[in-house]
């Protein structure tokens, strides 16, 4: 059984002192991706990483902003910090590692501002990484490895992924050109959106909620998090959660935690 997690910690120095210390030593997965940790590896915690092989893409262009991270218990065999784009490749978000039979990669898209640079930006991104996506997808396949992944897409793809869905269309994050390039990585780039694939009834359930006003306690949020893979190991996917806290006061972030677990590895006749 493989299991692996996702979640965008909003500033990992202060999840850690929220609960999210916590989080981490009782989840059973065997991969964690975060988004958002917002400081360098020798700013953390020690205890952060206590049993854990970890490889961090912090923003050197904006310090304290953004910045990913992948967290296994396995050896690493590589590992790579962005995906070859020189606009994105200081920024802190995208991070690959590669591990037996697995590359598991943590994004973090822009959230992006309609009608702003911010949004510009966040379109640069999917433009480049779109392609990115099939080109990993047929290295990992021709090195006899499946993909995942994992993180803050800051894109809710379907009505079904947020509550306020009609106020939101022409918002960043559900307009119709995001919600097509979306559909555009599970058509042409032959990804899965594997939550949705174990639950394909909604709404929700979501993985953001403001923290503004009362969206937590009145449950209008996006499900703006995700773990996509390739159809091998998309195949072989058995449970997928998202971990709500049960209060408004037990959250350490934002965002809940998405786990999903594979019966993996597969055997050699499977497909």
């Amino acid at each position: 059984m493989l299991t692996v997690a996702t979640v965008n910690v909003n500033g990992l120095r202060a999840a850690a002192k929220k609960g999210f210390v916590e989080w981490l030593a009782a989840t059973e997965a065997d991969v964690v991706c975060l988004q958002e940790v917002r400081a360098a590896a020798t700013e953390l915690p020690a205890e952060l990483s206590d049993g854990w092989h970890v490889v961090h893409a912090e923003s050197t262009l904006l310090r304290g902003r953004n910045g990913v991270a992948v967290y296994s218990r396995r050896p690493f065999e590589a590992t790579q910090v962005g995906f070859g784009v020189p606009e994105f490749e200081a920024s802190g978000r995208y991070v690959e590692a590669w591990l037996p039979g697995l590359v598991v990669a943590s994004v973090y898209l822009p959230s992006g501002e309609v009608g702003t640079l911010r949004q510009d930006q966040k379109e640069r991104f999917m433009d480049t990484f779109l392609p990115y996506l099939v080109e990993l997808r047929a290295k990992a396949a021709t090195d006899g490895r499946e993909v995942l992944v994992c993180g803050d897409w800051n894109i809710a793809h379907q009505e079904i992924d947020l509550k306020a869905w009609k106020a939101n269309r022409k918002n960043a994050g559900f307009t119709p050109g995001e919600r097509a390039w979306m559909t555009r990585v599970f058509t042409e780039a032959d990804y899965r959106d594997v939550f949705r694939q174990l639950n394909p009834e909604g709404p929700g359930p979501y993985t953001w909620w403001s923290y503004r006003g009362k969206a937590f306690d009145n449950d209008s949020g996006w499900r703006i998090d995700y773990v996509v893979t390739t159809p091998g190991i998309a195949n072989h996917a058995t449970t997928a959660t998202v971990d709500r806290a049960p209060t408004y006061a037990d959250r350490w972030s934002d965002h809940a935690p998405v786990t999903v677990s594979f019966d993996w590895p597969r055997t050699p006749t499977e497909s």
